[in-house]
């Protein structure tokens, strides 16, 4: 990056510039849903056609001059996407509908590269209070930023503590239960290390997940938490009667950076010492795939995950009794974190409407039932309560599955992974130095210490 032009400034010229070469001197009339012989509409979408066939295949049965090109991208994390997303905006090739988890959806809403929703959805309210009254305000208040929302929740995860039952057998275990403890993990993590070469826990180095659920138990974060104003117009229109909506505000904010509080310090050296005792394998960065392989052959007991798992595992040929789920251990606390993914409409775009048009149709209920995310095997979490139910994980498991939407409903201060404008800068800071302290080249003072000070960096070039 030049040090003659912020990051900030980069963005904004770049999304700008992406956006005129995009639409270049076409005009600037809407064509949708014309009758057949009218010019088609292209949406560049982010997302893969093995997933979204169905769903697109229908939308055109009604929107028959409305055509989807599917953009795939993929990445180690989510903020490696966000990265390669701007990449393509940066070279004139934006897409119309993105897709963005917690990780991205202030980077995008921030840098005003994401449209508000805000005006769209209250103009749809009619048609949209169905929705809103099956997703948790806990996902409704994820996807807003400074008051406005700019996302219509479609999957969210949080982290549970998924156990290798057999190893539980072996170990002369049961599943705990709900209001189990850390001393408690601790037992269940030393009873099944050792057992033919077994791990009693492993975890992979990222944002979400990671050791990210230690310190929201233990009542704290490495950035400082709060929410901004705003928001009223969402919870009294869609949630009024809603008592989890009591409180909520126009998304949430991260102000300042604290990574080597106290508390932090006590959950990094708490982490650090179950790889020092030989409890949790190697922590490598990646999505956690490295850890599946553990976990199916019997060698790995416990580990962070959500209701995305249970169809990994599944589709790696793993029978649905061979494993559950559980809240995750309390410590000061039992707050769980959580991410939230959904689409993104391009600011700017040549095509708002016709995109609109298209997330809205997503979200409906019979659509969602036709995703390739959700049938025929279930491979993320549902944002609609009523479609985590007994038969959609009679298939895959686990017997436990209702702690998924229970995180949100009977724990109400599970809270997003802390993601700011510029969470691509603090992720790999907080990786970095995470994989310097687990892997004993830094101890976790001092790793900490470090992360605060170019956390500090970072945030005073904002």
């Amino acid at each position: 990056m030049s040090t003659k032009i912020s990051r900030r400034e980069m963005l904004k010229l770049t999304a700008a510039s992406a956006v005129a070469m995009s639409t270049g001197l076409v005009s600037s009339t809407k064509i949708f849903a014309a009758p057949p012989g009218q010019e088609t509409i292209t949406l560049r979408f982010q997302e893969n056609e093995q997933y979204y066939a169905d769903v697109v295949e229908a939308f055109k049965q009604q929107f028959p001059n409305v055509n989807i090109e599917y953009v795939t991208v993929t990445g180690i994390d989510h903020a490696e996407v966000a990265s390669k997303i701007l990449a393509q905006l940066a070279a004139g090739t934006p897409v119309d509908i993105g897709y963005a988890a917690t990780e991205a959806t202030q980077l995008y809403a921030g840098e005003g590269l994401a449209l508000p929703l805000t005006q769209r959805v209250l103009d749809s309210k009619e048609e949209l209070a169905e929705y809103f009254a099956d997703v948790s305000p806990v996902l409704t208040e994820t996807m807003m930023y400074e008051g406005d929302l700019y996302q219509l929740p479609r999957d969210f995860n949080a982290a549970n503590m998924y156990f290798n039952t057999e190893l539980l057998a072996k170990a002369g275990l049961e599943m705990p239960p709900a209001e189990w403890t850390k001393d408690d993990f601790v037992e269940y993590a030393r009873a099944m290390t050792g057992i033919d070469g077994s791990y009693g826990y492993g975890w992979t180095n990222r944002l979400w997940g990671s050791w990210t659920p230690w310190f929201f138990v233990n009542n704290t974060n490495f950035l400082v938490e709060e929410r901004a104003p705003g928001g009223e117009w969402m919870w009294e229109t869609f949630y009024a009667d809603d008592p989890k909506a009591q409180g909520r505000g126009g998304g949430w904010r991260w102000p300042a950076p604290q990574a080597n509080n106290p508390e932090m310090l006590e959950a990094l050296e708490f982490v650090v010492s179950l790889t020092r005792d030989g409890l949790t394998p190697e922590v490598g960065m990646g999505t956690g795939e490295t850890l599946t392989g553990f976990f199916t052959s019997g060698k790995l007991g416990m580990t962070p995950a959500g209701g995305f798992w249970s169809g990994n595992l599944y589709n790696q040929g793993m029978p649905k009794d061979a494993f559950d789920v559980q809240f995750w251990p309390a410590w000061k606390s039992q707050r769980h974190q959580l991410g939230v993914g959904a689409a993104w409409i391009l600011n700017g775009s040549q095509h708002e409407d016709e995109a609109w048009e298209f997330v809205k149709f997503t979200c409906k209920k019979e659509i969602m039932e036709i995703c390739g995310l959700f049938n025929p095997v279930t491979l993320t979490t549902p944002v609609r309560r009523s479609m985590n139910n007994e038969a959609r994980y009679s298939v895959t498991g686990p017997a436990n599955w209702q702690v998924f939407y229970a995180t949100l409903d009977e724990r109400p201060d599970t809270g997003p992974i802390p993601a700011p404008v510029f969470s691509i800068e603090m992720t790999d800071i907080y990786t970095r130095f995470t994989g310097l302290a687990v892997n004993g080249d830094m101890t976790p003072q001092e790793a900490l210490d470090g992360m605060q000070a170019e956390l500090e960096a970072l945030y005073a070039r904002q």
